[in-house]
């Protein structure tokens, strides 16, 4: 069935978006989950939903509009937070429900046809075109350099950012890149699962890893495989149950969540007992 189905572009687009989908994600998904940044990253999704507005009113590609809206809202969150007296949370508020307000404003106001907005909002892998894989390989490649290249200083400010500051590292400058990759990789994998559920395939990977290590690089190599299992596995209940492929791949992903947890669990249950019998013998 799968070489059947391979006969199709569509289908070859949707298996590459689902690589290239779990790398990005996979790779970025754990800074955010070390640095606990998911409330600040579903900031950042929401407010691209501007850039995507401002695309279709102006005519050009909407993702490449929301790239860069998204990489300013970013940018704007980490200025606010950090340089004024504004607090993260409220910037992160503010810069969420303008991004929202401008796309609404924009589409409403484009002319002739209103677009279908369901593809952003809640994805559809099987819609992804030629130059979206093309700016999802360049990403990647992006991603994999940075985080080869500055593996150490990446993995300094994650954790420990005074640290970092101690050993004369440029935080600032690191923190300012990387939320930018973080803007760049939600808007970049709207089409895969959707505005709503994107920050979903940035965190249920990582929080299924963290389960069995804390390693950072154990915890990136390991998402990395659950966000394709996730997503290929979504798009099989997709095909087979013809329900929307975002929606399917998160619930996917957090079965699998579900069964690490209950896998966690009867590890515990296992090792109390051998604790419990070591105890009794030494008795």
């Amino acid at each position: 069935m799968l070489l059947d189905l391979l006969q199709y572009n569509f289908v070859v687009n949707a298996l590459l978006a689902a690589i290239f989908a779990s790398i990005s994600c996979g790779i970025i998904g754990t800074y955010i989950v070390t640095r606990r940044m998911v409330f600040l990253s579903g900031g950042i999704t929401h407010a691209s939903f501007g850039g995507i507005g401002i695309g279709y009113f102006l005519g050009f590609n909407p993702i490449l509009s929301a790239a860069v809206f998204s990489i300013f809202s970013a940018l704007g969150i980490e200025f606010l937070s950090k340089q004024t007296e504004i607090r993260e949370d409220s910037a992160i508020g503010i810069l969420w429900s303008f991004g929202m307000a401008i796309g609404i404003i924009f589409i409403t106001i484009t002319p002739g046809y209103v677009p279908n907005l369901m593809t952003y909002l809640f994805g559809s892998i099987l819609t992804v075109s030629r130059l979206d894989i093309w700016l999802m390989f360049a990403l990647n490649l992006l991603i994999i350099f940075l985080f080869v290249a500055f593996y150490r200083l990446i993995l300094f400010v994650s954790y420990d950012q005074e640290y970092a500051r101690t050993h004369k590292i440029s935080v600032n400058l690191i923190n300012y890149l990387l939320i930018s990759l973080v803007a760049l990789t939600i808007v970049l994998n709207i089409k895969v699962v959707g505005i709503i559920m994107v920050i979903s395939l940035l965190t249920i990977p990582q929080s299924i890893s963290n389960i069995f290590t804390k390693n950072f690089r154990n915890i990136i190599i390991s998402s990395v495989v659950i966000s394709f299992v996730g997503v290929f596995t979504g798009l099989v209940f997709s095909y087979k149950l013809n329900i929307p492929s975002g929606a399917s791949i998160i619930f996917s992903l957090v079965i699998y969540f579900v069964i690490a947890k209950i896998i966690q669990l009867l590890i515990y249950q296992s090792s109390i007992k051998r604790q419990s019998k070591n105890f009794n013998l030494s008795k």
